[in-house]
């Protein structure tokens, strides 16, 4: 039996929602709900807002791909519906609403989960594990970026991209933050510096970062959206059809006391002996079968819908997430911080 899923949001990650539950066997697309009544032709209801919606049906599952502000509210409703959600990250735009739906989603113990996609990724599982297993022994540092070049078009298209808050702080590096938390653990400590000296916008273009994990390990981390280069893991994992694929770079790189692994080429060196510079280091390459993380994350889904698991990512691990992406903006940017409701 196939699970109905009904999709709010028809923006461009809706659609891809929308596409991947039209071609996974396991799922019908229930609906679709968007304020400007979503994309022709689907052949399955359309809806003007949520509530619309479910005064209407009442599907297995909702997945929201709405604006982060509308977040709060939507997955609130969802939960009063007793209907299993997937929502879009960020879970809402401040901690605290985070933090409360949480609550609401375990009280009710209606199961959501939240689109950390990458999550999903077997490059970052397989990486995820190795480190688990002591492959690289206790994890010293980690150091990555995410450096690529926004067109011109991104901001004539996006004017409020180029004001406060709608930077790739806010909007893209809550996936590495992510990503950090899922290989190395909690972040407790983290200090930032930006630029904006390259298109000189009232938002930062380049970020420099640091972050002191509870482990004792101590990360590094550039972002900018405005250097001609490739190390980015849009471009580098070949997991988004979207993006070119350069198959010969890596964005990561975790260091332990017995070896190193950088990804996404998933290189692991680890010494032959006892380790010194002096020496040289075994190299392999972690085996891993590539899949489209969003595919993956829906098959998730859909056992969450069939009560058959526990989320990925609950609503507590995003806020998470979301409070040290926010401790980043806020020592970046520190007259932003009374705004962000950030921890620094």
């Amino acid at each position: 039996m196939t699970s109905r899923i009904a999709v709010v949001g028809a923006g461009l990650i809706g659609r891809r929602h929308i596409d991947l539950i039209q071609r996974n066997p396991d799922t019908e697309l229930a609906s679709v709900t968007d304020p400007q009544n979503g994309p022709p032709d689907l052949g399955v209801p359309v809806y003007a807002d949520l509530g619309e919606m479910l005064s209407h049906d009442r599907p297995d599952g909702v997945i929201l791909a709405t604006p982060n502000h509308l977040h709060a509210q939507q997955v609130a409703e969802c939960i009063e519906a007793g209907l299993p959600t997937l929502v879009e990250k960020p879970v809402t735009d401040r901690h605290d609403d985070a933090l409360r739906l949480a609550a609401l989603a375990e009280d009710a113990r209606v199961p959501v989960l939240v689109g950390h996609h990458r999550r999903h990724s077997p490059l970052l599982q397989a990486a995820s594990a190795a480190i688990a297993a002591g492959e690289l022994g206790d994890i010293v540092a980690v150091s990555g970026m995410a450096v690529y070049h926004k067109p011109d078009e991104y901001f004539e298209v996006g004017p409020w991209r180029r004001e406060a808050g709608g930077g790739p702080i806010l909007v893209n590096l809550i996936h590495e933050v992510d990503d950090l938390r899922m290989l190395c653990g909690d972040i407790v400590e983290v200090g930032a510096v930006a630029s904006s000296a390259t298109r000189g916008f009232d938002v930062e273009d380049t970020v420099a970062m640091t972050f002191r994990f509870a482990s004792g390990a101590l990360g590094s981390f550039i972002l900018s959206d405005t250097a001609a280069s490739v190390r980015s893991w849009e471009n580098l994992s070949g997991e988004d059809p979207g993006f070119p694929w350069y198959a010969d770079a890596d964005c990561y790189v975790v260091s332990g006391t017995r070896g190193s692994l950088e990804m996404p080429t998933m290189r692991l060196r680890t010494p032959r002996g006892a380790p010194s510079w002096w020496s040289p280091m075994n190299e392999r390459v972690l085996p891993v079968t590539r899949r489209d993380p969003l595919d993956a994350q829906l098959e998730h889904f859909v056992g969450l819908v069939r009560g058959g698991s526990d989320p990925l990512v609950t609503i507590r691990d995003a806020a998470e997430t979301l409070r040290v992406t926010l401790a980043i903006a806020a020592a970046a940017h520190p007259s932003l911080a009374p705004e962000l409701g950030a921890r620094r």
